[in-house]
């Protein structure tokens, strides 16, 4: 499951924004069933965010934690960050903030939701999960 966590300056972004690039941002797993990606926003006051020890007005911090996925080779990763930029380019780039990103990985089998153990990628259940985008009882261990 990614969750992204978004630092922004308080009133980066409005609702309206929120909601369009969290959108972007779960096209990005097209793979995967909608409900697995989740996406906080944080306002960070301007006394707050400090970059080499000075505050930062203009500085947008993003980490995505992954669990559903690994991105398991060089060609993999260059292609999952030209998504990214691609998906984030509109809200931040474009308006000029700096920013920087990173993704966690976490092992796949301590990770549930709902309680259950998630399917396996691309088995039948997985493709269920993402039907109903909704967890549900019978998965493959």
């Amino acid at each position: 499951m990614p969750l992204w966590k978004v630092y922004h300056p308080v009133g980066a972004f409005t609702g309206e924004d929120k909601r369009a690039l969290s959108q972007r941002i779960t096209d990005i797993y097209s793979v995967l069933p909608r409900f697995y990606v989740g996406v906080i926003f944080e306002e960070v006051a301007a006394d707050a965010f400090y970059i080499g020890g000075e505050p930062t007005k203009n500085f947008v911090r993003i980490t995505a934690d992954h669990i559903a996925r690994t991105l398991d080779s060089d060609e993999a990763k260059t292609r999952f960050l030209a998504k990214v930029d691609a998906a984030l380019a509109p809200f931040i780039q474009e308006r000029g903030f700096d920013w920087e990103f990173h993704v966690d990985e976490t092992p796949f089998d301590i990770w549930t939701v709902q309680g259950f153990r998630p399917p396996r990628a691309g088995t039948e259940d997985e493709r269920r999960w993402k039907a109903e985008n909704k967890a549900s009882p019978r998965t493959h261990v």
